[in-house]
């Protein structure tokens, strides 16, 4: 047994993520978390060996689905829960016991998306197959293209987030060695742009005003920076300045501040129809009260409105990165003039 596994609370401050969706919140976190502590502390199970095991059990829960009748439903949807706990438990277990790999990463996406996959297949041909309505065999087609609709949104999104970020850090980065080019002179370049300067006059004066640790300006163009030392111990520590990318959204949406504060209280993102609550919505919610029809309707739909309003505060969010750019532009020709 493994002695260096921290207490509970600790277990959870490492594993959990501090924002998550709802249904890992509250239905699986209370259950993965001390699971995953005991695996680390009692087995040597890795985390790709619980991403197998995941992946297994969502196969089984495929294979009740197939059946169509309630009672294989209902034991398809209890087997895919726990398909989702150990799915939750790979990563944790990764960031409890520094196992993670780039790998294991790819592994647990792939495996997802083929659980999804099967068991919306499978679940609509055993309601087809029960019913003979064809209008399953569509939402089996629906299932699979919202799944992946959703993951490849998200992975685009993140990427154009993660490029406005990094262009404005490269603008604000060029804006600050311009500025800095233009504060600082060297000698040599003072000497060859005005050669009848009186630099040795000029050094004189500057070194009587240095205990004032003032910033000499010589009379003919030489620059001399007098009591550095001194300005660099005095001198307050600039603060930070605020890039804010969601500020057209939150001037539409002021009410989605006080909302998204809540939530992140208790580490539940805003984005509260994501794709674990699509899954648990066809996979759980539908085959325990044998209504896969319409819970798979309103759970794509609730997902699509979702979808679109993330993209819309996307498309609001480039608005912001366009007049944040535009910003450094002006500051460029004002500084230039």
């Amino acid at each position: 047994m493994r002695r260096d596994i921290p207490p509970l609370a600790e277990v959870r401050r490492i594993t959990e993520k501090k924002r998550d969706a709802w249904w890992t919140v509250m239905l699986v976190d209370p259950v993965a978390t001390p699971l995953v502590r005991f695996t680390a502390m009692r087995t040597r199970v890795t985390p790709n060996q619980i991403t197998w095991g995941a992946f297994i059990l969502g196969l089984g829960s495929a294979a009740c689905f197939a059946f169509g009748d309630w009672k294989w439903l209902a034991l398809g949807a209890v087997i895919y829960h726990f398909s989702f706990i150990f799915d939750c438990m790979d990563g944790k277990l990764a960031r409890l016991t520094g196992q993670g790999s780039v790998f294991g990463a790819w592994l647990d996406f792939v495996f997802d998306r083929i659980r999804v996959m099967v068991c919306g297949v499978a679940l609509m041909w055993g309601q087809y197959d029960r019913t003979g309505d064809t209008f399953y065999i569509w939402l089996a087609l629906a299932v699979v293209a919202l799944d992946t609709l959703r993951y490849i949104n998200s992975l685009e999104i993140f990427k154009i987030r993660h490029t406005m970020r990094k262009q404005i850090k490269a603008r604000m980065r060029a804006a600050k060695r311009a500025q800095n080019e233009a504060e600082l002179a060297f000698m040599e370049d003072l000497l060859r742009d005005n050669p009848s300067a009186d630099i040795e006059q000029d050094l004189q004066r500057a070194a009587g005003e240095a205990g004032a640790g003032y910033v000499t300006q010589p009379s003919d163009g030489a620059t001399a920076a007098v009591g550095a030392e001194a300005d660099v111990e005095t001198a307050p520590k600039p603060k930070a300045q605020v890039i804010d990318l969601h500020q057209e959204f939150r001037q539409k949406f002021p009410a989605y501040l006080r909302v998204r504060s809540f939530l992140l209280r208790h580490r539940i993102r805003a984005h509260l129809v994501s794709g674990i609550e699509f899954q648990m919505g066809v996979f759980m919610i539908g085959p325990l009260f044998d209504a896969v029809m319409p819970v798979t309707i309103v759970s794509g739909a609730l997902l699509l409105v979702f979808e679109l309003a993330i993209i819309y505060k996307l498309l609001l969010s480039t608005r912001d990165f366009t007049r944040t750019i535009d910003s450094f532009e002006e500051q460029k020709v004002v500084t230039a003039a």
